[in-house]
């Protein structure tokens, strides 16, 4: 049975003994054993059946994911994503109601008992998170028996597209907000709960200081921050009265300011309060969340200095972003902390990395691997052939990076005494680089299933990921029009993949025919 979609007039209803697996609750179905094994696209488990069916399932195949072009037309993007893989993987093994549901679906026989008994045999490698990567580099490697490879497809991408978006949009922020603090405050803005948490975290591997989410905070040691919304003042009916209740229940005190007039009412109640209460709490500041935040923010540090509170900060939110940041530095606003939600946690310019998931290389009927190609009318879209590793060039002189360098793997660079790095589209782009250190991008995290790669903490993620940051060209790190990073291919990888787009296109065409 070849089976590629489900059938609406029958495979929608669900079988009798799917219930034995369920559990209903207010006219919902529970599934107490539910995994995310099957958070796929099913064309996945079609091709599994496929593979399945025609005794080539266990040929050993490898997939690479990368990213075509730069996020937010940015000069670098953060990886992140990786503890999330690590967490999916460990788990990944199909369970009862995922197997019945396959057969309500019209799988059966020996496909479903290969899926029953399944157990992870790849061999994973990957940027750590933290590091800076590039468009047309594989980010993550995944190598083994071709079904599970492809069954890891959906999930791989999911993770890496969203969390490397959120890192580099919390990385470009930061960037212009250098040594200030960077709030993250968009949990009740975020696609929902999973993309609120992970979110958060991928922010912090960005660059991001501390969240307003709770639950982040707990999961992930994340410090949290929190103050009032306008609701208190607005329940109390004046700022004085809804500032002197905070400051009776807290000793940490910052009073948002705005909720009817900043300048008149907002900043004189919140030094009265400070004024009256003295040492019995830590007046922190004050946050403004609306306005022309250039113009109030002076204002409101003249008031604060003059009433002696000089150590008070100002927090401001109020939909930022880098580039409204960056116009307000322009502007000398007086802004010490930021909190950023809606445009960090959604990536609100750019909704998708648009990473892709392509094989490379596949095991022949000799049992040797086999390049793989896909080609394209579109230049970009033309994968590179081969299972490689990328290397990180980096000055022993400067200290900064000359450029990504992508052999195949085995290949050890940091041997040789000279490279020579060249444009793999514009050819006569070239350099010769000496007294290099070359460190390779992709490291073991899994090995034919075993898990070999000891997650580093939140805290070690972040101190690698601004170390890593510092080695970046200042060129490379501009908000605006940045220069073009070098990711170059090895001639021999360059070479083979000319004469694979060569020998490819001419069995399109018939042997010996032109176009």
């Amino acid at each position: 049975m070849c089976y590629n979609s489900t059938n609406l007039s029958d495979g929608m209803k669900v079988v009798e003994y799917v219930h034995t697996f369920v559990k209903k609750e207010e006219g919902k179905q529970m599934y107490p054993d539910d995994s995310l094994t099957l958070h796929t696209d099913l064309y996945q488990i079609n091709m599994m059946q496929v593979y399945f069916d025609q005794g080539i399932h266990n040929k050993k195949a490898v997939f690479e994911v990368y990213f075509r072009q730069q996020p937010f037309n940015n000069g670098y993007a953060v990886f992140a994503g990786l503890e999330r893989i690590v967490h999916y993987l460990k788990d990944l093994r199909f369970s009862d109601s995922d197997i019945a549901y396959l057969e309500s679906l019209g799988y059966h026989g020996a496909f479903l008992d290969y899926l029953r008994n399944f157990k992870l045999e790849l061999t994973v490698r990957s940027a750590q998170e933290g590091d800076l990567v590039f468009a047309n580099e594989p980010i993550v490697q995944v190598e083994g028996p071709l079904a599970q490879c492809q069954l890891v497809e959906t999930a791989l991408l999911n993770i890496v597209n969203f969390q490397t978006l959120i890192a580099t949009k919390a990385a470009r922020i930061r960037s212009v907000i250098e040594d200030e603090p960077l709030m993250e405050f968009g949990t009740r803005r975020a696609q929902e709960m999973d993309a609120a948490i992970w979110g958060t975290r991928a922010a912090v591997i960005g660059g991001a200081n501390g969240t307003s989410n709770v639950r982040a905070g707990k999961l992930f040691g994340i410090p949290v921050l929190g103050t009032h919304a306008h609701a208190l003042v607005q329940v109390y009916g004046n700022d004085y009265e809804a500032f002197k209740a905070y400051a009776s229940t807290h000793r940490d005190c910052v009073f948002l300011v705005d909720t009817y007039d900043t300048l008149r009412i907002g900043v004189p109640a919140a030094i009265q309060v400070a004024r009256e209460l003295g040492d019995k709490i830590n007046f922190k500041g004050v946050r403004i969340d609306s306005g022309d935040i250039a113009y109030i923010s002076k204002k409101v540090r003249q008031q604060l200095d003059e009433a002696g509170f000089t150590e008070a900060k100002i927090y401001a939110s109020n939909d930022l972003d880098e580039n409204t940041i960056l116009n307000l530095k322009m502007q000398k606003a007086k802004i010490d902390v930021w909190g950023v939600g809606t445009k960090l946690i959604t990536a609100y310019d750019q909704p998708a990395l648009g990473a892709v998931y392509k094989i490379v290389a596949i095991e022949d009927g000799n049992g040797q691997m086999r390049n793989t190609i896909k080609l394209s009318s579109n230049a970009e879209k033309v994968s590179t052939p081969g299972k490689k590793q990328v290397w990180r060039i980096t000055s022993r002189e400067k200290g900064k990076s000359e450029g990504d360098y992508i052999t195949y793997d085995g290949v050890d660079v940091s041997g040789m005494t000279e490279i020579k790095m060249f444009h793999p589209t514009y050819t006569y782009i070239k350099k010769t680089v000496r007294n290099f250190d070359a460190v390779p991008l992709l490291v073991d995290i899994f090995k034919e299933g075993t898990l070999v790669y000891k997650l580093p903490s939140l805290t070690e993620i972040q101190d690698y990921a601004r170390k890593e940051f510092d080695k970046l060209w200042d060129e490379y790190k501009r908000v605006l029009n940045p220069q073009h990073y070098p990711v170059d291919l090895a001639r021999d990888i360059w070479q083979d993949k000319m004469d694979l787009i060569d020998k490819m296109r001419k069995e399109a065409l018939g042997e010996g025919e032109e176009e």
